[in-house]
């Protein structure tokens, strides 16, 4: 690891802002997509991005009422989406009506994500009792996907620093831990599969929580080390060049685009817990780096979010920029900054 750099001015002067979250969400739900900063209603809702949603909306620290509203709303979304076997449909239409079968895939994961978060961090007591309730249920059930078994992990965490003895959590925390496997022994790929997809660093994030948690060095120190090998191979010169939507397969050549914002949301989450985890500083420094690409410390040298708008931008192509501002892409871009804010916040206590 570096040291942990001073915050640049631009990332600690960069605040979360909910205006084009708001602009994309209604009564129902989170609109999926946007041309540019309009919203594209055909495309409907799913239960992927308004989990992101709770779980940006209820971690921050001072919500306004319009971002309290938007917890209420998303929360009612879950809750409406989730079956009584605890699993949950993903796709609403516009019309309001479900277009799948209820599942245990991302969407699931990321529910429970969202639910734990909002138990656990949420201002609001309804809010933590219904989450907690929806929580328990989807806790229930085990997905045959390890991603979709790391961001459910990652909620129960959320449920257990809170809640130590939740026994619902501690079980679903355990199992995504052994679902995302033991990384390689081999160096150079140190990871538990042959190929790096997305949101990579939440396999490496709940190793981390799940060892620390259930006082399982060995498995921290697996998780740790994936992450230090994780965020050492999206670095080039100083700055984060994250794995493309196509991918990364070990021993072949590495694309460096389409870029998505949600792998570079992933790592801020992984090295802010690594950090709150180890009270290593050093791991501020991906934070940092994560909130700097989106302010234009990346491989084409553009801010990857409208300030106009507040929107994030939905990839960085070899072209520059997609300028669509989606719902995925906006998430990733608050849920960065609250992590990058929440580090200006302790510095400036300490100083």
């Amino acid at each position: 690891m570096t040291p942990a750099p001073h915050a640049p001015p631009s990332v600690a002067s960069a605040v979360p802002g909910f205006g084009h979250l708001a602009r994309l969400s209604d009564d129902t739900g989170l609109f999926e997509h946007a041309r540019h900063a309009v919203v594209r209603r055909q495309h409907g809702y799913c239960t992927d991005d308004v989990a992101r949603g709770l779980v940006v909306t209820s971690r921050e620290p001072a919500p306004t009422l319009r971002v309290r509203r938007l917890a209420e709303c998303y929360l009612a979304f879950l809750t409406h989406a989730q079956d009584g076997s605890g699993a949950f449909h993903n796709r609403l239409s516009h019309d309001r009506r479900w277009t799948d079968e209820p599942g245990l895939g991302d969407w699931w994961g990321r529910a429970l994500w969202g639910l734990g978060t909002a138990a656990a961090r949420n201002p609001a007591p309804w809010i933590r009792d219904e989450a907690l309730i929806s929580f328990a249920l989807g806790a229930t059930r085990r997905s045959p996907h390890p991603r979709a078994m790391a961001f459910a992990g990652l909620g129960a965490a959320e449920v257990l620093r809170v809640l130590p003895g939740d026994a619902p959590a501690k079980a679903l925390l355990a199992d995504a831990a052994l679902a995302v496997g033991v990384p390689s022994a081999d160096p150079d790929w140190p990871w538990p599969q042959p190929r790096l997809t997305y949101a990579n660093a939440a396999l490496a994030e709940v190793l981390i929580a799940a060892g620390h948690l259930g006082g399982d060095t060995a498995m921290l120190a697996d998780g740790l080390r994936m992450l230090t090998w994780l965020r050492d191979i999206q670095t080039r010169d100083g700055r984060l060049s994250v794995v493309p939507v196509a991918g990364w397969r070990r021993h072949a050549p590495r694309d460096r685009y389409d870029q998505q914002p949600i792998e570079v949301a992933a790592l801020a989450d992984a090295c802010a817990t690594a950090g709150a985890v180890t009270g290593d500083p050093s791991w501020r420094a991906g934070v940092w780096q994560a909130s700097a690409w989106f302010q234009g410390a990346n491989d084409r040298g553009t801010a990857m979010w409208d300030i106009a708008t507040g929107g994030g931008y939905d990839g960085l192509t070899r072209d520059g920029p997609n300028l669509n501002q989606g719902a995925e892409s906006t998430l990733a871009l608050i849920s960065t900054l609250q992590q990058a804010e929440r580090l200006t916040s302790e510095r400036s206590e300490v100083l």
